[in-house]
């Protein structure tokens, strides 16, 4: 049977105060596909889904087995959902979150696909539905590229530009325009600026590309949010970035690094830098949210 309990019957229950530290264990033992749930759950804890939190706040639910947490499956107070179950019976999932609305989801493929399937949301509409592949990297193989540009923090550079930027980002990667864009872009930067997360290749004073960790734990950092403008492209302003955020985070005692690869030429890209292929993310954002429907 799936997700390692055969002949017995799974359910998802709620996590609870108490399951903090066996989950945080359990996500740490599978960190390279877990960044995203497990660093919501270090910065913010264990969401209620009360209102007023956080928007990556998360709420879990557990499926157990003979050893403890099996698996694990997330959804964020922003309507994300998060899996770490491998195998898992993903049928479970429906009672649990009948009636929530649902931003989109992100994890491993053979996670992500079944789980909308089980939720019956497979095929509501969508601006954004890829699956991309997963990359990770010992430190310790790090190439860094020789170029132009030296690496600084945002909050030493000149930034208006830097809005703009994100705001082009959100249309290439998550399909997200107009107003909603910006508005989004405008807070997103804001928070790396207070979080100090990302960092600008800087030629001259002239901005080459920017790169950040959208999460980071002890030892490991998850990279995402890696952008060229348009003009600049072909010239490895990424990779160089990239490497040289890296190798800064190397300094500090991070000894790994995965992210996934929203094109080919990013692909490209972290592979000349020494990535290796790991697997493959399924990233879905609907138009708008998908609610998920009582079962039978």
């Amino acid at each position: 049977m799936a997700g390692g309990l055969r002949g017995l019957a799974v359910t998802l229950r709620a996590a609870l105060p108490g399951d903090v530290p066996a989950l945080e264990a359990f996500l740490s033992a599978r960190a390279a596909a877990s960044m995203f749930p497990l660093g919501n759950l270090r910065a913010q804890g264990l969401g209620h889904g009360w209102g007023g939190e956080h928007a990556h706040a998360t709420r879990f639910w557990l499926a157990e087995g003979a050893d403890g947490i099996a698996g694990a499956l997330g959804l964020t107070a922003g309507g994300m959902l998060m899996t770490q179950w491998p195998g898992g019976d993903w049928t479970c999932a429906v009672a649990p979150l009948a009636g929530a609305l649902v931003e989109g989801a992100v994890g491993p493929a053979d996670q992500v696909r079944p789980l909308l399937a089980a939720l019956g949301i497979d095929r509501a509409p969508r601006r954004q539905d890829a699956n991309e592949p997963g990359f990770a990297l010992d430190l310790a193989d790090l190439r860094v590229p020789d170029g132009p540009g030296t690496l600084r923090p945002l909050a030493e550079a000149d930034t208006p530009w830097l809005a703009e930027w994100r705001t082009l980002y959100n249309g290439e990667v998550l399909g997200l325009t107009g107003p909603a864009a910006r508005v989004r872009a405008g807070a997103e930067v804001r928070g790396w600026l207070t979080a100090g997360s990302h960092r600008v290749l800087v030629d001259g004073g002239a901005p080459l590309a920017i790169c950040g960790f959208n999460a980071a734990l002890p030892g490991i950092v998850q990279v995402g949010g890696v952008f060229t403008p348009t003009a600049r492209r072909g010239r490895g302003h990424a990779r160089r970035v990239v490497a040289l955020h890296l190798a800064e985070a190397r300094a500090q005692g991070v000894t790994r690094a995965v992210l996934f690869a929203a094109s080919d030429a990013a692909a490209r890209a972290y592979v000349a830098i020494g990535f290796r292929r790991t697997g493959t993310v399924a990233l879905v954002l609907f138009d708008g949210h998908a609610t998920v429907r009582p079962g039978p």
